[in-house]
């Protein structure tokens, strides 16, 4: 059971939760039902723990050669290819009924359409083929946050196109600073993630270069969501911290190669925080506005 659950990457899915629920009180300007919360949470959990689970099947060559992924289940051999693939279309097609019965078709077309983006999109076509892979391969962990707005509302609007965007711009600093730091597990699984085959200072270059951009789009959910003073306040705040850090790496990935001295990871935990926090402010501005 416990090589189940590790298929479906909990630490990931915790993450994507934190991009869905804040919006559901955005979207309803209060607090939403308890009952189409749970009913969203439970079906966005299994929807990313199939895409999660059927990843580990497609990567599951990669897996063993990385260290930060060779104890996955299907590495050790905890579980059979065979059984991971049944599990992760299983979890599939219950997500997508699940969130249309209980939650609304619209929310559960959206979750679909991450699940295949990710498996397909990101996992088969890009993350083999090119260094651009996360920027694009990434959109799929931006559709909690328009499957959140959607629970509620049952439609779409300018505020989750913005909140999508937030999430796709962040995603670049947030997963090449992890992934400097694994560098060498990527390039001997022959994966072209952008720190492993280029420097370290290119690569921070572009972090600097995306959290910018982040930062202009967190401000645009302002004017766009008719916020009060207690999101942008948060956001200007939060984004200025992000924009040290960011430049703070560069700085150090400017003189050297050496990752003890560059401490990538010192981003990619901030970025984390950063992305919570901020959520947690779209939800709560209009309580306080």
């Amino acid at each position: 059971m416990g090589a189940y659950v590790a298929l479906m990457k909990p630490r990931i899915i915790e993450l994507l939760l934190l991009t869905t629920v804040p919006v559901m009180f955005l979207a309803a300007r209060a607090v939403p039902d308890l009952w189409l919360v749970v009913a969203t949470v439970v079906g966005g959990t299994l929807s990313a723990g199939s895409a999660n689970a059927l990843n580990c099947v497609v990567d599951a060559d990669i897996d063993q050669k990385m260290n930060r992924t060779k104890r996955r289940p299907l590495p050790r051999h905890q579980v059979t290819t065979d059984r991971a693939l049944v599990f992760g279309l299983v979890l599939g097609v219950v997500s997508t009924l699940w969130l249309g019965f209980f939650v609304n078709w619209l929310s559960a077309g959206l979750a679909l359409t991450a699940n295949v983006f990710y498996v397909v999109g990101y996992t088969m076509l890009l993350k083999r083929r090119t260094s651009q892979n996360i920027v694009w391969g990434g959109a799929a962990g931006c559709f909690p946050a328009m499957i959140g707005w959607t629970a509620v509302t049952n439609e779409l609007a300018w505020t989750p196109v913005v909140l999508f965007l937030i999430v796709f711009f962040w995603t670049p600093p947030h997963f090449w600073s992890l992934g400097m730091r694994y560098r060498d597990d990527y390039a001997a699984a022959d994966v072209p993630m952008l720190p492993s085959v280029t420097t370290s200072r290119d690569v921070a270059r572009q972090i600097v270069a995306y959290s910018w951009v982040m930062l202009a789009t967190s401000l645009a959910l302002w004017p766009v969501a008719g916020m009060g003073w207690f999101y942008p306040a948060t956001a200007i705040g939060l984004g200025i911290v992000f924009l040290v850090e960011a430049y703070d790496l560069q700085s150090r990935a400017r003189e050297t190669e050496d990752l003890s001295i560059i401490k990538p990871m010192r981003l990619f935990h901030f970025s984390n925080a950063y992305l919570a926090l901020l959520f947690v402010a779209a939800a709560v501005d209009p309580f306080i506005g």
